[in-house]
């Protein structure tokens, strides 16, 4: 974590000023997806961009709560948001997981390290599995990832990586397969 708070500047936008806390749970919420990775950092942002509340987006003309624009290399966030995805540990609604699941994804498509030719290997087995009619069908007929997650890949992704760390025990008895490539993906090792 202190490398992450080391090697991004955050910026306070609208009078917010960046605290301690904030950089510690987001650079934590960060290293949750990465931890198991080689390379743990990101190099598809270069800064931490948080405003107070909603914030409106020039990237597509709207508001948001938070959101990755890889063009600029940023991350940002409205702080209201991202604290209201710790408030209930298990609601599957998390701003930081979601957000830095499209970081760690758009990474993982780009480099060619080998933490990203995992990511990128098991994301193709993911997508190719859910593709596939019956599981498709199976995983919508179960309401467990919301409908957002069936938006395009990209959110299918952030949406099972706020699941898997949100309510893993739920994540792993309804889906066993897909929470084992899940941590193939992101080389997560569970030590209980």
């Amino acid at each position: 974590m202190a490398t992450f708070i080391d090697k991004y500047p955050f910026y306070g936008k609208e009078s917010l000023i960046i605290t301690d806390e904030m950089k510690v749970l987001i650079s934590a919420t960060a290293i949750m997806l990465t931890f198991g990775m080689r390379n743990y950092l990101f190099d598809v942002i270069d800064k931490v961009i948080v405003f107070p509340d909603i914030y409106y987006s020039s990237m597509n003309d709207n508001y948001h709560k938070g959101e990755f624009n890889p063009l600029m290399s940023v991350i940002v966030f409205s702080w209201k948001h991202f604290l209201e995805g710790y408030e209930i540990s298990n609601d599957n609604l998390n701003l930081g997981l979601h957000e830095f699941g499209h970081v760690i994804h758009y990474q993982g498509l780009k480099n060619t390290d080998t933490s990203a030719t995992i990511f990128a290997v098991t994301y193709d087995e993911i997508m190719e599995q859910v593709k596939h009619p019956p599981n498709l069908k199976r995983l919508r007929d179960s309401s467990y990832f919301r409908n957002y997650a069936y938006t395009n890949e990209f959110e299918f992704i952030a949406v099972i990586l706020e699941h898997f760390f949100e309510s893993p025990e739920q994540f792993q008895s309804e889906f066993p397969q897909l929470y084992e490539k899940v941590k193939v993906m992101i080389n997560f090792h569970d030590f209980s």
